[in-house]
């Protein structure tokens, strides 16, 4: 009988000089994209930043990814409301164009 962790794939990726071996379900060319996201992050707030701990630039990485998903969600949610609104005023511009009931 196979388990759920027999379908998790092993990928070793590399953070900030240091190697992680990686299980997950998603696809390994996913998984390394998203390393070297947060690689490429680390490495940023590292060059900006006084702290040099692994730990402190790890959490300042981590705060920072957080509030560019906040950034995004906001964004969703404000588009997700445009585009509503705008669904709405057409259906009101056609039913406005369409003859009403008892029109002949």
């Amino acid at each position: 009988m196979t388990s759920l962790s027999d379908n998790k794939r092993a990928v070793k990726v590399v953070i900030f000089g240091e190697e992680y071996p990686i299980r997950g379900f998603a696809d390994p060319e996913y998984i390394l994209r998203v390393a070297d996201y947060v690689d490429r992050k680390m490495r940023e707030i590292a060059s900006k930043s006084k702290y040099k701990s692994l730990d402190k630039l790890a959490i300042l990485t981590a705060l920072n990814i957080a509030g560019e998903l906040f950034d995004l969600e906001e964004q969703k949610v404000s588009s997700l409301s445009q585009v509503e609104d705008r669904a709405k005023n057409i259906l009101e511009l056609i039913d406005s164009k369409l003859p009403g009931e008892g029109d002949n």
